[in-house]
């Protein structure tokens, strides 16, 4: 079962279970140009949240027509797995962290 039309959801990663939630789609920026989605993770029972930063579809950037989201449990895991190499340490206390990632997640 794919959750390419889901805009959250839950995950299991290496036996913990993770909420996640899309915060922001693609959106075009005066200042900054083409921003990418935002999906925003946390750990069942812990305090810190991670949001993880895709690039812009290279399809808007090409001036196409937006394309339905493709967000899927394999991409959040990828994301997840990424966040917690960089540092994210869900269980302790303080703001949410950005981590940028590739379109796949890595």
């Amino acid at each position: 079962m794919s959750n390419t039309a889901k805009l959250a959801g839950t995950v299991t990663v290496d036996g913990l279970q993770y909420e996640w939630e899309v915060r922001r789609e693609p959106q075009w920026g005066e200042t900054d140009g083409w921003q990418g989605m935002t999906v925003a993770l946390l750990q069942e029972g812990s305090q810190r949240e991670a949001v993880i930063e895709f690039p812009p579809p290279k399809r808007l950037m090409k001036g196409l027509q937006r394309g339905r989201l493709q967000v899927g449990d394999a991409i959040i895991s990828r994301g997840i797995r990424a966040a917690l190499l960089a540092g994210w340490e869900p269980t302790s206390r303080g703001k949410p962290v950005v981590f940028m990632v590739d379109a796949d997640g890595n």
